[in-house]
């Protein structure tokens, strides 16, 4: 059998944000489930936007979420590799200089579109002869070049998202491949790449459809040309694009990332759990269990409508999902002492680790108490001669004794009693928290509440 290789390929001019997060998982899920190999490629042939710092961040995004790829490539390391491509497609006569500036084709673009006309490149390069060329050179104008669609050739394929996908590519206009600097454009390095690196699963947002027409002749053209021995084209996927929960485009899903993540507090678990079936006809949950994540994961569930990205549902994933930590998940971000049986009783009033400590105070004091009645301070005169740790249980033998001893039940009889041990109307369980507490301890607080 095949192994399924799948790649995630980010351009490291920025932060990944949570559609680039998205389409990363997507792939590490569609490897992972098949045994296969999850691949990282980076995209930096963009000398001028590339930064080394945003490519350490992709790293350790990746690392965070635990989506750790079989592989690195960098296309700056593969420059010979395009190269070589070029000149393949070159002698086969696939690809061609054009001349024009960039004002030039926005005009040519206008006058179309002002006769109800596609936009597309008219082919004017292809028109002009060996003197005319020439001349542009000679007048120091450098071409930039375009792959030379074949107009006879009908694209399609069966996408894994979007079903039987059909292109004529004369309605396509021939694509830009590198430009008048010699730099490198998407098309032709990402398909050499995946001819290289053994890609065999495509999947990514359907802002590129029409590259994956356009990429299906490039494929064919380098075998053909014999850049490459021949083999089966990848499987292609393309997944609705996410949008804000309001429906429309957001632009801060265009900056929300990892960093921004972590700084609110957010579980990678969450994100993943979030991520992993939006959009598709399987119920988000907060499941923590990757492997349950994967054995439900199946490009036949992915809607072709826009996928809904709510921050309130990711908030809500997060706190169910830090009720399901172990201790060890998240010993090394609790404060210093607080271990198995603290932690057990504050987790289930958490929305974020980070907030354990605000609750671990409860127990380490100090605590502000509230101001109590006359009725209430001799009350909890009554809780301190009643209090008593010798059993396994000291809140509940107290909270009997007291409503043995009083008549007090509800909470006449447990909301003093929680105020002045903890100064608050709410909590952890205080059958929990009473024993991390102390006798000392609580006696010392109950007596400063009964005056």
């Amino acid at each position: 059998m095949t192994t399924t290789i799948t790649r995630f390929a980010p351009s490291p001019t920025g932060r990944l944000h949570v559609g680039n997060i998205r389409t990363a998982l997507h792939n590490w899920m569609l490897a992972r489930k098949a045994g296969g190999r999850f691949l990282l490629r980076i995209d930096d042939t963009d000398e001028e936007r590339s930064r080394e710092e945003y490519v350490d961040a992709i790293r350790t995004d990746l690392a965070w979420l635990g989506l750790e790829p079989d592989g690195e490539e960098r296309q700056s390391q593969r420059l010979d590799r395009y190269e070589a491509a070029f000149e393949a497609l070159k002698a086969a006569g696939r690809v061609y200089p054009a001349y024009e500036t960039a004002q030039e084709l926005d005009v040519k673009r206008k006058i179309q579109l002002g006769r109800g006309l596609p936009p597309i490149y008219d082919r004017a390069a292809l028109k002009l002869d060996d003197d005319h060329r020439a001349a542009m050179e000679a007048a120091g104008i450098a071409p930039h070049w375009r792959f030379k669609l074949d107009h006879d050739e009908q694209i399609a394929w069966i996408d894994g998202v979007r079903g039987a996908q059909k292109f004529d590519p004369a309605q396509l206009s021939d694509p830009v491949i590198r430009r008048a600097d010699s730099s490198w454009l998407y098309m032709l390095p990402s398909t050499v790449d995946d001819i290289e690196m053994g890609v065999n699963q495509v999947l990514r947002g359907e802002d590129h459809v029409s590259n994956t027409a356009v990429q299906i002749q490039m494929f064919t053209a380098l075998y053909a040309a014999g850049f490459a021995a021949a083999k089966p084209l990848p499987d292609f996927a393309h997944e609705a694009l996410l949008i804000g929960r309001e429906g429309k485009l957001s632009k801060r899903l265009g900056s929300l990332g990892c960093d921004a993540f972590r700084d609110a507090g957010i579980e990678p678990e969450a994100v993943i759990a979030l991520l992993a079936r939006i959009g598709t006809s399987l119920p988000v949950q907060p499941i923590a269990d990757r492997d349950e994540l994967l054995q439900g994961f199946d490009l036949s569930t992915f809607s072709r409508a826009p996928a809904k990205f709510d921050e309130g549902e990711l908030d809500r994933l997060n706190a169910a999902i830090v009720h399901q930590l172990d201790h060890a998940d998240v010993a090394d971000r609790l404060p210093e002492g607080m271990g198995v049986e603290a932690w057990h009783a504050i987790r289930p009033n958490l929305t974020h680790v980070g907030e354990a400590g605000e609750w671990w105070r409860l127990v380490t004091g100090p605590i502000d108490q509230p101001a109590f009645s006359s009725e209430d301070r001799a009350f909890l005169g009554e809780a301190v001669a009643a209090l008593d740790f010798s059993g396994e249980d000291p809140w509940h033998a107290l909270t009997n004794a007291l409503k043995d001893a009083t008549g007090r039940k509800g909470k006449p009889l447990f909301l003093p009693l929680r105020q002045a041990l903890t100064g608050m109307d709410h909590g952890p369980d205080m059958r929990e928290l009473l024993p991390l507490i102390g006798e000392a301890e609580a006696r010392a607080r109950l007596e400063q509440a009964a005056g």
